[in-house]
């Protein structure tokens, strides 16, 4: 069942890519769709709803199954769906995509960020200080990564971002630190950041981001390594 699934899947992507789908079409009816996919209607129904996880399908309730925009940053959601079933060994390799990224991200971001977006950076700054438990921290953390990422003017490089940056796994690494300065350290971090983009020092705004990824990604290492002492 599976593999006819995935044949199904394939010949749609293939419709898609050839033009014969374009961003905005809508699909036949399903029982026609079928016969053009030379699958049975199951196959084909269980097809569309894979594709519409991966933001390529969207069903419109009485109107009719479409193909989205295909934009890259719609595509690229579904990986933020994934990196949360991440088990806590993996979390390492995330960490080290997001040492890749992050700092150029913000060096991007340095360069085109503006009066509204600098405020919106700032805004969660604030409130990353005014942060009562490791909870909101977590969520303010993740909503300042975001608007540097907006900043940057590159919708697919934010959602990748936004991807991999998983709260969930911010939230475990966050519980696993024993340091009583660590979110002292953090804030310390992120106001930096702030402060080379609205310097707009793309350089100091590359190694700000840089500093603060090494750090989490030694909070990372440390918590693994309790982890596997236990």
């Amino acid at each position: 069942m599976a593999q006819l699934t995935e044949m199904a899947i394939d010949k749609i992507r293939s419709l898609i890519i050839h033009g014969d789908l374009p961003p905005g079409a809508r699909l036949p009816p399903e029982q026609e769709l079928a016969g053009q996919l030379g699958s049975s209607r199951n196959t084909t129904r269980e097809a569309v709803r894979a594709l519409v996880t991966a933001r390529v399908l969207d069903v419109r309730r009485g109107d009719g199954t479409y193909v989205t925009s295909l934009r890259p940053e719609l595509l690229l959601e579904g990986v933020g769906f994934a990196v949360e079933l991440v088990q806590d060994e993996n979390a390492l390799q995330l960490t080290e995509l997001r040492k890749a990224l992050e700092p150029a991200a913000t060096e991007l971001a340095a360069q085109r960020i503006d009066e509204a977006g600098l405020g919106r950076v700032r805004h969660h700054l604030t409130l990353m200080r005014e942060s009562a438990d490791v909870e909101e921290l977590v969520t303010h953390d993740a909503d300042f990564h975001a608007a540097v990422a907006g900043a940057t003017g590159n919708p697919a490089m934010a959602s990748v971002l936004r991807g991999i940056s998983s709260r969930t796994l911010r939230g475990r690494v966050w519980h696993g630190v024993m340091e009583s300065d660590a979110m002292q350290r953090t804030i310390a971090e992120h106001e930096r950041i702030y402060e080379a983009l609205e310097a707009r020092d793309p350089a100091l705004a590359r190694a700000a981001a840089l500093l603060h990824v090494s750090t989490t990604e030694n909070f990372v290492r440390r918590v693994l390594a309790q982890s596997s002492d236990v």
